[in-house]
């Protein structure tokens, strides 16, 4: 048996959260940890139930993100550490208990992500040719258990959301599909399914106005290089008053957000002003309607299938505060995206903050509690929480690196504080981990793994010109990983 003197913390999900968390925690260890008693080595184990590692960057974001590939590089590079092991293909709460788990480390930290919608909660939300955001995100992003085919009949459609998801999600339904497979790594059956789309007139719903809308100024930028996509806006909702645009501007973020929409609404004015053309001044065959203060209130249907959309305008104050003005608007769509938030995932054995949508945990210092608030709400000792799992789905993946810091202090300062310097786990082999899962047919996928997949990845892309061809039959994964 080769028992080590490392602390040992066990990560549940490798996306950037988890990722982020695992460096940090080594990273502050590595400064802090002779002062806090606790040493300068640890063995981070982090488990991911997909076959491949990054979570968010690989199946949540669209494929057209160019900052997307300096993400996943950087955390490739992280994982390519010796202290932290890679266990994807590992699903927690089936093929390893949160008792086996803390019986082999001195703390587990989830970093579990976001992978259902919240629901749309309008008259006809389940009417066919109603979908959530996330399900279409799966899809075009390819995720293993995601659909392999999507419904693109509806020549108009409506997508209600005033995020970057809403977005993404607006913009893949006006792409280019040759223009976006040159410049992706989008699979054969997405371009093929967004080569056959037939939409060609989109509205986007935002609830409140220009200065309330949580857009990045990435997104704006994105969706202003549309090929064959005109831009159409109301000029009313720019109206915006001295109090709106002051308190606008006290945010660097919402002021370079303000001002790159203030860009587009000159630049909608061009296409109109041109002949109804693109970004280049080509003609559009697509048109993409951005409405302010437009609050959905009813999908409304025809033989259980989606024909229109029930709108009411809405005026929404400096603070932010939207009211309902009792003026509708009746506009006819065949299908409905909703992107108006995702819900964290659970984890079997810990609380979930249902008002909030994240695992329990205390004034949200990622330390986990047997439920969700209250006097009866008892901190856990060595479980934490980060990312969408400690705070539910906001941010964007940059405030993953500051929750991560926080964690981790956490964690290392209660770690100091235990018993023999934080190594509590009474089963110390490193080993022991990897029995468990064999004695129950679980095959992890580790880095090495990971890296045979994106070779053939990179392989099947070079053949096309491109940098990257994703793979996303989670068979093929797993052959490819294990060979």
């Amino acid at each position: 048996m080769s028992e080590t003197n490392e602390l040992r913390i066990a990560v549940i999900g490798a996306g950037p959260a988890g990722v982020y968390s695992s460096d940090i925690f080594l990273r502050q260890l590595g400064k802090l940890g002779e002062e806090l008693g606790l040493g300068t080595k640890a063995r981070i184990d982090l488990f991911e139930k997909l076959p491949v590692p990054f979570g968010l960057v690989r199946y949540g974001v669209a494929p057209d993100h160019p900052s997307i590939k300096f993400i996943a590089s950087a955390l490739e590079k992280t994982l390519d550490n010796p202290d932290i092991h890679l266990y994807c293909d590992v699903e927690f709460g089936k093929d390893v208990t949160l008792d086996e788990l803390l019986e082999r480390y001195d703390a587990v930290l989830f970093a579990t992500g976001a992978v259902e919608d919240k629901p749309l909660g309008l008259p006809g939300a389940d009417l066919d040719g109603v979908y959530g955001a996330a399900k279409f995100v799966e899809w075009y992003d390819g995720y293993p258990t995601g659909a392999r085919e999507w419904p693109l009949d509806a020549e108009e459609v409506a997508v209600i959301g005033g995020g970057n998801v809403a977005m993404d999600v607006a913009r893949e339904l006006m792409r280019n599909a040759d223009d976006l497979k040159e410049r992706t790594d989008i699979p054969d059956n997405v371009y093929e399914g967004i080569k056959a789309n037939k939409a060609k007139t989109l509205h986007l719903f935002i609830r409140r106005g220009v200065a309330q809308a949580k857009f990045s100024v990435q997104e704006l930028r994105e969706m202003e290089k549309l090929p064959g996509v005109q831009l159409i806006i109301n000029e009313d909702d720019f109206d915006l008053d001295d109090d709106t645009i002051e308190e606008a501007g006290k945010d660097k973020l919402t002021r370079q957000m303000v001002e790159e929409l203030f860009a587009i609404r000159e630049m909608a004015e061009d296409m109109e002003d041109d002949g109804d053309t693109d970004f280049e001044g080509n003609p559009a065959d697509r048109k993409y309607y951005i409405h302010f203060n437009s609050a959905p209130v009813e999908v409304l249907g025809e033989d259980g299938k989606v024909k229109a959309i029930r709108v009411e305008k809405t005026t929404t104050s400096a603070d932010g505060k939207m009211t309902r003005t009792g003026e509708f608007e009746e506009y006819p769509v065949q299908a409905v995206y909703h992107a108006i938030g995702y819900k964290p995932a659970s984890a079997p054995g810990i609380a979930y903050d249902d008002r909030r949508a994240h695992l329990a945990n205390a004034n949200g210092d990622g330390r986990i509690t047997t439920e969700a608030s209250g006097e009866g709400a008892q901190v856990r000792e060595r479980l934490y929480a980060t990312g969408w799992a400690k705070r539910g789905p906001v941010g964007l993946i940059g405030s993953t690196k500051s929750d991560a810091l926080l964690i981790v202090t956490n964690m290392l300062e209660d770690l100091s504080k235990a018993a023999e310097g934080g190594r509590v786990a009474a089963d110390r082999d490193p080993e022991s981990i990897d029995r468990l899962l064999a004695s129950r047919g679980v095959k992890p996928i580790d880095f090495a793994g990971w890296k045979k997949v994106d070779a053939f990845e990179r392989a099947e892309g070079a053949k096309e010109g491109r940098e990257h061809k994703k793979v996303i039959d989670p068979e093929q994964m797993r052959a490819l990983a294990h060979a």
